[in-house]
């Protein structure tokens, strides 16, 4: 059975809240399938939610990972003075970001060719295991699927202010417990990461 390389380049955002909610955004600029967003949510309980666009993206992104929940509707992330701002039918999140973290400022010494590619994740990842609490660069996605997270550089989110299913979500708190869609979860910092996702899968 042959396999096949997928390149995603974007944005991945994650935060806490004083809520307990737990919010992943993707915001992919390059993919297979062009541009697009989707949003991965945590509750308190620990209930697992995928916001997904459209059947394409649900289908691919819940083989990869693992989720309590599917629901389809519009994903939208616009940038704004200062952040993005993110709207779906169930998630309205204002994200207020700021400069580099010293992570981004050490990822920047990295030549991005040598940071994205494969190898090289594989070669940071026992590192960012002890560095970084919940944070894995490659591992096994469901379906007999392997992932490499390539990041090239981290900006600090510095507030938060929205709602989840119609309840407030309140502050920006920590990424903790650390998110369970896959084998890694964002770093506990609220950030946004600039990464370039390496799928590989079976035909």
């Amino acid at each position: 059975m042959s396999r096949t390389r997928e390149r995603f380049t974007g944005r991945i955002a994650g935060v806490g809240s004083t809520s307990g909610v737990r919010v992943v955004v993707g915001r992919w600029d390059d993919s297979p399938w062009g541009a697009f967003a989707d949003v991965m949510v945590e509750a308190a309980s620990g209930h697992r939610v995928l916001l997904a666009p459209d059947d394409r993206v649900r289908e691919f992104v819940a083989a990869t990972y693992t989720f309590d929940e599917h629901v389809i509707e519009p994903v939208g992330v616009e940038d704004t003075a200062d952040g993005w701002q993110v709207s779906t039918p169930s998630l309205s999140l204002r994200l207020v970001t700021g400069g580099r973290t010293p992570l981004g400022r050490l990822l920047g010494l990295v030549p991005a060719r040598v940071a994205i590619s494969p190898a090289w994740c594989s070669a940071v990842d026992p590192v960012a295991r002890v560095v970084l609490s919940g944070v894995r660069t490659r591992g096994t996605a469901g379906n007999d699927r392997r992932e490499w997270y390539g990041a090239t550089s981290v900006v600090a989110v510095t507030a938060i202010a929205g709602h989840w299913r119609g309840a407030a979500l309140g502050e920006l708190a920590p990424v903790d417990p650390p998110c369970r869609f896959g084998f890694s979860s964002t770093p506990e910092r609220p950030s946004v990461t600039s990464v370039v996702t390496t799928v590989e899968r079976s035909l």
